[in-house]
């Protein structure tokens, strides 16, 4: 076992609501195992500026049911290259910090990979609304940001009714469809566009138009980012059919913000408390995980490597329901 008395903890990348209860979980989960607990301000830019600051159970009182994270986030072009590595590491060592924790997406994880290398022991906690993290099941902020998706679409299904249109619902996810998939399933969306699935335009427009035929008074279609836009698909629709009136949200940032559900409150205090402890049992360049429900580490090299797989499964039970 490998003695640790200084640890710190920074988020980085995009924000996703959680990231405070994690940020709490980690040092309050430090303090308790007697550790002298360091925050980070602003990811790894802040960590070449030197922004670190101890933390004490004060630092942390009254955050967990806030959205953001109060350590705030910054992108890092600098700590791309082994020369801001290399400086990120040295800083950490001026500090006698013997640990780091690092919540965020794919991109911090990478992060927390080099400075491991480079003699650091870190921890990865999967902090992104994306869920596109692979070895967990969910990532900080997923539940939170399907569940602003499902309210905007049960909001627009009011108005969409009121007038017998349809409703483009434009939402995060570059690579990963899952933000989509589980709020269209949830939402009972007639029809989800995801990256990871190919689609029939013509097939889509068809359905659409004989539903409304059939006497049906709205249509949502629910289009991951990473599909392309949702005036293209709403252009695209109307091509096809010119009576098919098809409204657009893009729902953006909101979907990153607001306050935390239950379940990413305890997921990320549950994720923060077993990164300190794994810390502390000598483990280092690990990702922490949920796996059905039991904590997982997984290499981070393993993590950055693997594409998270698709569910298939979920995928084509919305398919059987949106008939």
């Amino acid at each position: 076992m490998s003695e640790v008395k200084k640890i710190a903890v920074l988020t980085s990348g995009g924000d996703s609501q959680g990231m405070n209860a994690a940020l709490r979980a980690v040092v309050r989960s430090g303090l308790y195992h007697g550790l002298e607990v360091y925050g980070i301000q602003r990811g790894y830019q802040g960590l070449l500026n030197n922004e670190i600051n101890k933390m004490d159970l004060r630092s942390v009182g009254d955050i967990i049911q806030r959205g953001g994270t109060v350590l705030q986030s910054a992108r890092c072009p600098e700590f791309m290259k082994l020369e801001g590595q290399q400086r990120g590491a040295e800083i950490l060592n001026q500090h006698g910090i013997d640990g780091l924790v690092v919540i965020g997406g794919d991109g911090s994880y990478q992060g927390a990979n080099k400075l491991s290398k480079l003699g650091i022991k870190t921890m990865g906690l999967p902090g992104t609304i994306d869920n596109d993290i692979s070895f967990t099941d969910y990532t900080i902020g997923f539940d939170t940001a399907v569940g602003v998706v499902v309210d905007a679409v049960n909001k627009l299904r009011d108005t969409m009714s009121s007038h017998a249109r349809s409703s483009i619902v434009e939402v995060m996810g570059r690579h990963c469809g899952d933000i989509a998939l589980h709020a269209g399933l949830a939402s009972g969306a007639e029809t989800i566009l995801v990256p990871e699935v190919p689609y029939d335009m013509g097939e889509i427009a068809d359905r659409m138009k004989e539903n409304f035929e059939k006497g049906k008074r709205h249509s949502i279609v629910i289009v991951a980012e990473g599909v392309g836009r949702g005036e293209d698909v709403a252009h695209a629709l109307k091509e096809r059919h010119a009576s098919i009136d098809a409204r657009v949200t893009v729902l953006g940032h909101i979907q990153r913000g607001g306050a935390p559900t239950p379940f990413d409150r305890n997921l990320a205090s549950r994720l923060g408390d077993f990164a300190v402890r794994s810390l502390i049992q000598g483990e280092s360049d690990k990702g922490c995980g949920i796996i059905n429900g039991e904590l997982v580490l997984t290499d981070i090299d393993k993590v950055v490597n693997t594409k998270k797989d698709f569910d298939m499964d979920m995928y084509e039970l919305a398919l059987r329901l949106s008939q």
